[in-house]
This record gives C-alpha cells, sequence and structure tokens, in this order.
C-alpha cells in the first residue's frame, strides 16, 4: 500500500513550516509567493491529496450544497445539473441531487434529507415548499431559488416564462392559426402557469376568443404530449395549431399528430418551450422558445458561492429568443399575401411580473 501524505512531510520537503502549509491549503492568512511556490512544489512532487474531511470539520463547514431538484430525469433540469455541477468546479463545494419526481406531499421529506446532511446552502430548482418556509430557511443558510421569485429573499433566479408563452401563442396567431391548442404543465408549478399566463395574454391581445376546451394538461413529458394530443384528435375538435409548454410534451405531440397523419406544419403546427438539444433533430425541427437551463445552473453556483463568502449578487433575467424552424407555418386557409415573420430568432423584451393564473384543464 502506498504511503500516506501528510501535511508534515510536505512541510519537511517545502523546508516551511505546518502552519504554512496549513495557510495556503486553507487559504487563510497572507503567506509570500516565494513559500507558496516551496509549498506547491512540495504538494505536487509527493503527491499530497487534503483530507476533505478533516478540514471541512476544522472549518465548521461541510462544503456541500444541497439541490433540490424536480425530475432527474428531465432532459431540461439534467442540463441545470450539469451547469450547477459547472459552477462549483474550483470552487471547493460539492453538490448534493435530491428529487421528489414532482410530488408536492413528499417535498418537504426531501429538504429534510438535505438539511440532515448539513449542507452549507440550498438551491431550489422550482418546486412548492411554501415562501414563508423558503423565507425562514433563508435566515438559517444561503438559499437561492431558480424558476420562481419570492418576496423577500435575494438571489432569485428566473426566466420571463410569461413573456416567452406569449412570445410563442403569437408567433402561432401571426401565422393566422385562431384555433390554438395548449399542452399546459402541472398547474402547481410556477413555470408552467406562468407559460399558461403568455399564451392567455396573447389572446387578450390579438382579440381572438379563446377555446378553452383545448387547453389540456400534457404533465411535461412526452408520454403526456402524446396521451393529450390524441385526446384532442380522438375529441374531434378542430385545432391547426399546438403550444406545448415545454418541448418534451411538443415532442410527444409531433408523434401523435404524425400517426395520425397529420402533416406538420400543413396541417397542424407545433411550437415547444426549452429549445432542448434534441428539438432541433427531431422530424420536422421543432419550433420552440430557447433558454439556457445549463446558463441557469451555473448562475445558481455563482449566487450560491457568492451568498457563502458575504458578497453581494445582483441577479440578472437571461435572455430568451424563439427559434423558428419547420414545425410552424402558416395555417392553410390564410391568404398568400399575408405577411409571415421570417426572422429565425427574436430576442423577447422584458415584461411586468407574470400573472399567476389557473384554468381548468380538460
Amino acid at each position: 500500500m502506498a504511503e500516506t501524505v501528510t501535511v508534515e512531510m510536505v512541510a519537511h520537503e517545502a523546508r516551511v513550516s505546518t502552519a504554512t502549509v496549513s495557510r495556503i491549503i486553507n487559504g487563510s492568512g497572507k503567506v509570500s509567493a516565494r513559500r507558496r511556490k516551496q509549498v506547491m512544489d512540495a504538494i505536487e512532487k509527493l503527491g499530497y491529496r487534503p483530507n476533505l474531511l478533516a478540514q471541512s470539520l476544522a472549518r465548521g463547514q461541510s462544503m456541500n450544497v444541497g439541490v433540490l431538484t424536480q425530475d432527474m430525469a428531465s432532459p431540461f433540469f439534467g442540463q441545470m445539473h450539469q451547469g450547477i455541477e459547472q459552477g462549483f468546479q474550483g470552487s471547493g463545494y460539492h453538490p448534493i441531487f435530491v428529487s421528489e419526481e414532482w410530488q408536492d406531499d413528499k417535498q418537504h421529506a426531501a429538504l429534510e434529507v438535505l438539511l440532515s446532511r448539513r449542507v452549507d446552502a440550498l438551491i431550489v430548482l422550482g418546486g412548492y415548499i411554501e415562501d414563508d418556509v423558503l423565507l425562514e430557511l433563508s435566515g438559517q443558510l444561503p438559499l437561492v431559488t431558480v424558476g420562481r421569485e419570492v418576496k423577500g429573499l435575494e438571489g432569485s433566479l428566473s426566466l420571463d416564462n410569461e413573456q416567452g408563452g406569449y412570445l410563442a401563442t403569437r408567433h402561432l396567431l401571426d401565422l393566422g392559426h385562431r384555433q390554438i391548442a395548449c399542452l399546459a404543465g402541472p398547474d402547481t408549478h410556477y413555470d408552467a402557469v406562468d407559460r399558461m399566463a403568455g399564451y392567455l395574454r396573447a389572446f387578450q391581445e390579438s382579440d381572438v376568443p379563446l377555446q378553452r376546451d383545448l387547453v389540456i394538461d400534457a404533465l411535461f413529458s412526452e408520454e403526456g404530449g402524446v396521451r393529450a394530443t390524441e385526446r384532442l384528435l380522438k375529441s374531434g375538435k378542430h385545432f391547426t395549431a399546438v403550444f406545448a409548454c415545454n418541448d418534451q410534451s411538443a415532442i410527444g405531440a409531433q408523434l401523435a399528430l404524425q400517426r395520425h397523419g397529420k402533416r406538420i406544419p400543413q396541417d397542424v403546427s407545433v411550437v415547444g418551450f426549452d429549445d432542448l438539444p434534441s428539438s432541433a433533430f427531431v422530424y420536422p425541427p421543432l419550433t420552440t422558445v430557447r433558454q439556457s437551463a445549463k446558463l441557469l445552473g451555473q448562475a445558481a453556483a455563482a449566487a450560491v458561492i457568492c451568498k457563502l463568502e458575504g458578497k453581494t449578487f445582483a441577479p440578472s433575467r437571461l435572455e430568451l429568443k424563439l427559434m423558428v424552424r419547420e414545425s410552424t407555418g402558416p395555417v392553410s386557409h390564410m391568404p398568400t399575401h399575408t405577411s409571415i415573420p421570417q426572422q429565425v430568432e427574436q430576442q423577447v423584451a422584458g415584461s411586468s411580473r407574470p400573472r399567476k393564473v389557473r384554468l381548468r384543464m380538460g
């Protein structure tokens, strides 16, 4: 078995005291550049690896950050998790992910699991935990929320989901569509509710009557998108376009439409939300609202590190873009002289705080 390299061995090799080695390893106290180089050269030569557990106990920190997430299997959350991991690289902190698969009756149990690990900070990705619970926790340890805003909590990161839902629906209305189905997400999710609010606002501003029987829950999943679209088709309800509140349900909708002999976009146009990597490679490539889950994750990690270091973090809303691809086109009966937007990318302008709406779904 290889000999364990100790701090004393590093100090002897570098010809400095063990206290100097400890200060350099822990980043505490001032050390001259010459001595720092001596110690770092000795560490590299001997292959010294710090005892992270001992270090964390000495600091009174676990060096772990709890991440309460929604769905480990989701491609969107997978990208966000990757961004969080990248954001913590080189910081000494490590994320611990716990998921409750969108089951609100178990959400607090997941929170208890993280708190029992004595994490130094928390990142909450969406979820249902009450605002007052999060505010109470924020008084005990640094806390950052992603995808929702909590009044009185500094460090909340969000996207303008309401404006994104509006832009997606407005795109379809501009193409001449009037019967636009909406595949909604769970109404307990902030982003799903906000995207629905954008869908409703687009109809209100265009003075186009909203057909509430074309709004149906698709559960933010491919399977949910298939089932919701099949229900619409079997009901005999007429629609020429679909706005799906995430790409997974949009991809499911495209599959169901094609199985029933519908051409996309000649018979039915489809718009999603998220711009997952796979969205550009389904057939036809999906028109969608782009948001960067990876950048959101990186921003969440940066916010937590700032809070842990006692620094001020000023969050800014990340940019959304409408990515127009082959899954959308003019309604079949639309006059040929009607102007069709040709812009491939359209930046979303800022808007007021999304309105929380509830709409009973079919």
